[in-house]
């Protein structure tokens, strides 16, 4: 499993996460092609590298033509929907956009549908938030931890004039997340990097027990007095099983057809579960049900029970904490007669690592060389060697 930690010693903001995803190995291209398939006028990213305190990073800047336009959530989503995003950076995409607008909804005082993005609407932080999402996808990551987020303090003038820091969505967007002392004057955190976290980061606190394989670091556009405007990302590997708290959301139906169900299990898959199944049951007045399961990440419970409320017609849900253990892996590609096949390396706390063939990748061995799916499955199992490691 790869985690990325975010140290936020002098907070966080969307460039700065991007510089940070590119300083770490995230491909500028790739993001690029995601975030020029938008159809953002002009709308590109641009690193170079720069020195904070004496401290090498990566500046990412956002280049872009000028618009006059405000958009609501739905026009953001209609633009991730048309763009050449995979599901998961699309779905990563569409909840921090969700957690920004309930945030600016709560301040305002008005509905989601109705919250009208100023700043975060814009060409540059759109850029901002799908390029993260691209970024995450690209290197990888599973599962994210930061530390606690410093906020800087004085004034900032944003669309609705000049406000304290931490902004009002900022401040919002920081429930539940410890926050650290700053003596800084300035606005170290922004609503986009308060939503990143705020959706992404499942555990604020020290770095957790890992193998670090990589290291990034993205720097604001400001010069701090004392110390480096960089947020730093360290990449590492869990070896052996990493135990993680995660959610178990279930709702029982008996008024729904398999047809609505399937639907709806395409939709969690998108919404970030981690694992979706269905139990056969009995309901009150002898109607047989189906039990409708769904493990999925804390952050990521809130999108799971929307699309449940959605896709079914269940007029409620139920969700606990539970742990599980999983074990570390990481991609791998072995070499069959017929061509490579994709997979993943498990690593158990004791015993040899194990090659598990991703199903995708057989069945397109298997049909472009007319074969049975297990022949190509066992194969690929065959061709894996610890010691290629």
């Amino acid at each position: 499993m790869r985690i990325a930690y975010f140290d936020c010693a002098s907070g966080i903001s969307g460039d700065m996460t991007l510089g940070a995803l590119v300083d770490a190995g995230a491909d500028l291209d790739g993001m690029n092609r995601a975030i020029g398939s938008l159809g953002l006028p002009g709308c590109r990213l641009l690193a170079r590298e720069v020195k904070k305190h004496a401290l090498r990073a990566t500046q990412v800047t956002v280049e872009y033509e000028p618009e006059h336009r405000h958009r609501h959530l739905h026009h953001i989503f209609a633009l991730l929907d048309g763009g050449a995003l995979s599901g998961r950076q699309r779905e990563t995409a569409r909840q921090i956009f969700t957690r920004l607008a309930e945030a600016e909804a709560q301040v305002h005082g008005v509905a989601v549908e109705k919250v009208h993005f100023h700043e975060v609407g814009a060409a540059d932080s759109i850029a901002d938030v799908v390029g993260t999402a691209v970024g995450l996808d690209l290197l990888g990551v599973d599962r994210v931890v930061a530390s606690p987020v410093p906020t800087g303090f004085g004034r900032v003038r944003i669309a609705h004039g000049e406000v304290s820091i931490p902004a009002p969505a900022t401040a919002e967007l920081l429930r539940g997340i410890p926050v650290a002392e700053s003596a800084i004057e300035a606005e170290l955190t922004t609503p986009t990097g308060a939503a990143i976290l705020a959706t992404l980061a499942g555990r604020f606190g020290p770095i957790p027990s890992m193998t670090v394989c990589g290291v990034g670091y993205g720097a604001g556009q400001m010069d701090l007095p004392e110390q480096a405007n960089v947020l730093r990302v360290i990449l590492g590997e869990v070896a052996g099983a990493d135990e993680q708290e995660v959610c178990l959301v279930e709702t029982n139906l008996d008024d729904t057809s398999g047809e609505v169900i399937g639907y709806a299990i395409s939709r969690l898959w998108q919404a970030g579960a981690l694992d979706v199944f269905t139990t056969a049951i009995q309901m009150k007045k002898n109607r047989p049900g189906v039990k409708l399961s769904v493990l999925c990440r804390a952050a990521d419970a809130p999108a799971v029970e929307g699309v449940l409320f959605r896709e079914t017609t269940t007029m409620g849900v139920r969700r606990w904490a539970v742990a599980r253990q999983v074990l570390a892996r990481t991609p791998h590609r072995v070499a069959t007669r017929w061509g490579a096949v994709e997979g993943k390396v498990g690593y158990p706390p004791q015993g040899p690592p194990r090659f598990s063939p991703e199903f995708e990748s057989c069945r397109r061995v298997a049909a472009e060389h007319d074969l049975p799916l297990r022949e190509v499955y066992d194969a690929a199992q065959k061709a894996f060697d610890p010691k290629s490691l």
